[in-house]
């Protein structure tokens, strides 16, 4: 039964009358809907559209806001959520230091802290934001990050870079982390205007599958013959993600040209939960 520590994420509560509807206005997703049990994946992005920080978001029974964010960013969350704060009726509280999170899938299951559904695809199965001790008492995070790998799930810092990267080409369009209905946000105008124009799936994190189950490490240049195309990502058991030009891509492939990354002829493998043109499938 899976279960992990997940030690590399922390978590901020915002709280207070005003908390759903302020943080609504501010990040990529929907936080009406969000309720206890169910979350939303999101991001804070800078007012040209690009990520800031990515996270999960859920609501405890208190009527609280969690938010599981990288662990290395969660200073700068704390204070760019403080500096958006202005004069709304909310408090934000940095809970890193006394919980940590758990990722379940399968048949496991975890009885304490506010657990609620990966919002990003039904077979990651639960997080459960929980007291550090509690956390802590789980495997180490190796065999979730080979199960989100498997399922072609990007993952910030490893597969896009903070500052440097939209949320289409974070896949967060396709994985429900941003909300093209709903009001402005910070960035709102530039990633409706990718949306719209149909220019945001240019560049596109992809789960690809290397030859001889030998992959090359996270930044290193993917080529097609010898023509630049992306970079390589996390990568675990032979299996990988990489950040692609996707018509560079179909270009090669109807040349018959070899995809290598480190010198490692690789495949793209479409996840199950794609929905944009994916490279080498007829046009519909």
């Amino acid at each position: 039964m899976p279960t992990a520590y997940l030690s590399d994420r922390g978590v901020v509560r915002v709280s207070g009358a005003e908390a759903r509807d302020w943080l609504n206005n501010l990040v990529t997703c929907d936080v009406a809907g969000v309720k206890p049990g169910l979350g939303r994946l999101g991001a804070l992005l800078t007012p040209q559209g690009k990520i800031l920080v990515d996270f999960l978001l859920t609501e405890s029974a208190d009527g609280d806001f969690l938010i599981d964010a990288p662990r290395a960013l969660i200073a700068d969350f704390f204070k760019r959520l403080t500096m958006y704060r202005l004069r709304a009726k909310i408090a934000i509280d940095d809970l890193s230091g006394s919980h940590g999170v758990i990722a379940a899938w399968g048949e496991s299951h975890v009885d304490d802290g506010v657990r609620f559904a990966d919002p990003r695809a039904a077979e990651l199965g639960l997080r459960v934001i929980a007291e550090r001790a509690t956390a802590e008492a789980h495997p180490d995070a190796q065999s979730y990050h080979a199960h989100r790998i498997a399922l072609g799930i990007p993952e910030g810092g490893k597969d896009f870079a903070y500052g440097d990267a939209f949320p289409h080409e974070a896949d967060m369009d396709q994985l429900g982390g941003v909300d093209f209905k709903k009001g402005c946000y910070v960035g709102q105008e530039v990633v409706s205007r990718m949306q719209h124009r149909g220019s945001g799936g240019r560049t596109r994190i992809v789960p690809v599958i290397y030859e001889g189950g030998f992959a090359p490490t996270e930044g290193v240049e993917a080529k097609a013959g010898d023509k630049v195309i992306g970079a390589t990502g996390s990568q675990a058991n032979g299996r990988g993600l990489a950040k692609l030009r996707l018509d560079r891509v179909e270009d090669a492939l109807k040349a018959g040209e070899t995809l290598s990354a480190g010198g490692v002829p690789f495949t793209l493998a479409k996840p199950a939960w794609a929905t944009f043109a994916f490279p080498g499938e007829p046009a519909t």
